[in-house]
This record gives structure tokens, sequence and C-alpha cells, in this order.
């Protein structure tokens, strides 16, 4: 029995290590990784206002696509980042703290239309701080860490693709999960991101529409954006959204601009809309790009 076991399993290892050699030409992929920067100084005796100040961000960008003649196809996709600015006479702040990383396995059905499934995750690096002046005096309240909150999400549905550079997913069974690992954080942010104190997750079975858009708009100039909606089956109207929206030009091949923003609508987080922008002018390299 173990003899036919171990042959079963090196026959499959032996199987599986084929199909990946043969497979290779099915995949696309493109990694980006680079760093922002940047500084001001001025002297005692400066009369127009200002404060030394230095930042710097670094970021990673990937994808690997696979597709087949059978219809099957297979997206990931991730984006890392993290920025810290340090103004004279403050401790370091973040600027950006960004974890994201999103897989989807789609079986077509039709010419734009295919089933699928997928499965997202979101948090961040570090612990976050909320600044405040109270009489004068600025106070620092801990507010986040990693996985305090962290957001992971299962979906099944219907995709729509009609060009490679857009999609739009109805996701009609979405598991949404929302993780506090840090049972202390109720003390410092009391609704505790609707997770109920005592406990690390709090469990929403939800319908999800996500939308994609990514394509170059001009000569080495790209528009990327994601929308997402999620609306709970048990509170229908306590929907939430995002944004993410990034514009990025190549100057030439190693220096890049970025404008990017985002908006977030999550009661669980805060009651009304919350925004954030940025603009970085930086190095950026692109080790691999989609054909």
């Amino acid at each position: 029995m173990k003899k036919t076991a171990t042959l079963l399993l090196i026959s499959l290892l032996i199987s599986t290590f084929t199909m990946a050699q043969d497979s290779i030409k099915n995949w696309t992929h493109a990694f980006s990784a680079g760093l922002n920067f940047s500084q001001a100084a001025f002297s005692d005796n400066w009369t127009g206002g200002g404060v030394n100040s230095l930042a710097f961000s670094t970021f990673a960008n990937g994808k690997a696509n696979y597709a087949t003649q059978k219809k099957i196809t297979w997206d990931n996709e991730f984006q890392l980042a993290y920025g810290i600015l340090q103004n004279q006479g403050q401790e370091d702040r973040k600027s950006v703290d960004k974890i994201f990383v999103d897989s989807r396995l789609g079986y077509k059905i039709a010419a734009k239309w295919n089933l699928f499934a997928s499965i997202n995750f979101s948090s961040q690096f570090k612990d976050g701080f909320k600044y405040e002046k109270v009489s004068g005096v600025e106070t620092t309240t801990y507010v986040s860490n990693f996985m305090s909150p962290g957001y992971l999400t299962s979906s099944l549905g219907i995709e729509y693709k009609p060009v490679d550079y857009f999609w739009f997913r109805f996701g009609t069974g979405t598991l949404r999960q929302t993780f506090v690992l840090d049972k202390n954080l109720y003390k410092t942010v009391p609704n505790n991101y609707g997770v109920d104190t005592g406990q690390i997750v709090k469990n929403e079975i939800a319908l999800q529409l996500v939308a994609s858009f990514d394509r170059d708009i001009a000569k080495n100039m790209n528009l990327k954006a994601r929308a997402m909606a999620l609306a709970p089956y048990n509170n229908f109207g306590k929907i939430t959204s995002q944004l993410d929206v990034t514009l990025r030009a190549k100057v030439n091949k190693f220096i890049n601009v970025s404008i990017s923003g985002l908006l977030l609508n999550d009661i669980d987080q805060a009651p009304d809309v919350q925004y954030s922008q940025g603009f970085s002018l930086g190095i950026m390299y692109m080790f691999t790009e989609f054909k």
C-alpha cells in the first residue's frame, strides 16, 4: 500500500513539474519597484517661514497572470508601499503604509464573461497614530497596527471583461472578514473597527462590486483605478466603498512622477468619508513588462 502511494506521489510530482514547464509560456508578468525622496531645509534667520523636513517612501508592485486555451485564467496582483516623514521638532510619522494582495481564478463562459473565485487581503506594515493638538499641546493616540485592522475578502460571482485593461466583478457570494489581532485596541479606538471587544474577527456575508481600469493613456503615462462597494446582506444599507486612483508618468528610464488619491467610506472606521492624496517624484525601475 505504501509503495503504491509513493509511486502515485512521485507520478503526481512529475506530472505537475511537466505541466509547469509546458505552461511557462502561458504566463505574463510585470514587476516594478521604486524610491521617492524629498527634503527641505531653512536657515535660522529665514523670514518666509518653514520647517526642515525629510521624507522618503518606497513601493513595489507586481502582477502575474496565467491564461490557457481551455478558458481558464488566474490573475494575481500585489501592491506594497511604505513611507516616513520627518519634520524638525516632531517624531517620525508615516506618510504611506499599504499591503494589498489580490488573486482571481476565472473560467470563460462567453466572449466577455467569466465565472470567478477571488480572494484579496489588505492591511498595513506598522503601528499607526492619530495626532491632535489639545490646548496647544500635540497628543499622540495609537489607532492601528498590522492586522489591526486587516481585511480578508473571498468572493464568488461573475466577471465582465470586454478589454484587457478593464474588468467588472459582481460577487454575489462574498465573505468579508475584518481582523483586529490587538485585543487592547478598543481602549483607543472604541468601535474596534466593527469587531466585538474581546474578539479578533468579524465575519460578514455580502454583495460586492469591483471595477478596475489599468491602461497607458499616453506615451509613458499610466492610469490605474480600482473601485469597490460592499453591502452586507444582514444590513444592506451599510455600504463600504473605496476608490483608489494613481496616475504615474515616466520622465525617463528611471525617474517617475506619480499622483495618487484614495476615497474611503467605511462607517466601522469613521462616520465621514476619508480621503488621502499624494504627489511624489522619485526612482522607479520596471524589471519586467507585459508584452
